[in-house]
């Protein structure tokens, strides 16, 4: 799939298509408090920041545009996120290239008149994907003026945008577990900035999952999880536990100790269930946990193994104390409203379920340092 842009008489008309590209993430300063990366370097636009803020961006003058063709490859296994934005008018004018359930989505605002357009296959299945002219999607925007001239900046940016998200008329969810490389943009050669200090690098190779590097976490408020009461709470974990390092989950009620604790050790080998005052050790491999907490137990079953079933017993009130705390994937919670994590995870989880549905990490309150939706292979 391409989506093209052209300057016509009154309009625009946006081309994006993907190529093949290399790796590297080369960046040196500006002197500027700002980090300069070449256009053609490998961008993973999952990196620590606000959420709507971009990666990189960069601005150039309309008049010194010569082509109007840009091309890069993205790799991707998050069905939604913000990949590529531009605008002209400092916002007035404006294209937002997208994801949204896992297919390509482009919404334009020019000259007050708002388009949105979603084609072509889903494309979030961890592969490279090259958009070429074979396939074309043209958006053309026709303004009241006759002719326009071309003057003016283009500021575009990857990984965010730069005007406010209330202006979109699609909503999504702006973070995205996903790789650029080797971008091509309006065969222009001017560095993009960026404000991190250090470009993270793209994995080589990736597999379905979320990686934690041990050194963040994700945090949810237990109220958004869907937990009943009557019916209890299901949470199914698959990795290899075997292979993993730190806390893999956390739950804290307000103003009350750490209530559920489960934490892997690489070096024994052991998967250790910390509920209160009771402890469980597991000892043997197994790539599957279901804990599943009742109103008057917790029932723990290893790879739907029922001779593993183990039960201990819960508290009356302790649901409804759950469901006004909070929730940790990958790290020990803190305390105070700031939550401060340790004992972080390292290692990768393929999937986590809360009540039958995937978790998406990348709608956590709070998310540090986690790829969400990839493992390296």
């Amino acid at each position: 799939m391409a989506l093209f842009c052209k300057a016509m008489a009154g309009g625009l008309l946006f081309t994006l298509s993907l190529a093949l590209l290399r790796w590297e993430a080369e960046g040196q300063g500006n002197g500027r408090g700002k980090t300069e990366v070449s256009g053609g370097a490998a961008v993973y636009l999952g990196q620590d920041r606000d959420i709507w803020r971009p990666l990189m961006h960069t601005t150039v003058n309309l008049s010194d545009i010569r082509g109007i063709k840009s091309s890069f490859q993205v790799r991707t296994f998050d069905p939604e996120g913000a990949i590529f934005y531009g605008d002209t008018k400092k916002g007035e004018d404006w294209f937002i290239l997208s994801l949204k359930g896992g297919i390509p989505m482009m919404q334009i605002s020019k000259g007050g008149v708002l388009v949105s357009v979603v084609g072509g296959p889903k494309i979030n299945d961890g592969k490279w994907h090259t958009v070429d002219n074979s396939r074309e999607v043209e958006v053309g925007m026709q303004s009241k003026q006759a002719e326009e001239v071309i003057s003016g900046e283009l500021r575009l940016a990857l990984g965010g945008i730069l005007i406010s998200e209330e202006k979109m008329i699609v909503q999504f969810e702006p973070q995205i577990d996903a790789c650029l490389r080797e971008g091509n943009w309006l065969s222009l050669s001017m560095p993009w900035e960026t404000e991190v200090e250090e470009l993270w690098p793209c994995f080589q190779n990736i597999q379905p999952g979320s990686y934690f590097p041990g050194t963040g976490f994700a945090i949810f408020n237990t109220s958004v999880l869907n937990i009943e009461e009557h019916r209890g709470t299901e949470i199914e974990i698959w990795g290899d536990f075997s292979q993993i390092n730190g806390t893999i989950l956390s739950i804290k009620a307000p103003e009350q100790n750490l209530m559920f604790i489960l934490v892997a050790n690489n070096n024994t080998k052991e998967v250790t269930l910390t509920f209160g005052e009771e402890k469980i050790t597991m000892k043997d491999i197994f790539k599957r946990l279901v804990i599943t907490f009742q109103t008057d137990s917790l029932q723990v079953v290893r790879d739907e193994d029922v001779t593993t079933n183990t039960m201990l017993p819960i508290s009356p009130g302790y649901m409804t104390m759950w469901r006004q705390g909070h929730l940790a994937v990958g790290g020990l919670l803190g305390e105070g409203e700031d939550n401060v994590g340790s004992q972080f995870l390292t290692g990768c989880l393929e999937k986590i379920q809360i009540q039958g549905k995937d978790l998406d990490l990348d709608l956590a309150v709070k998310h540090m340092s986690i790829s969400s939706h990839s493992c390296p292979a």
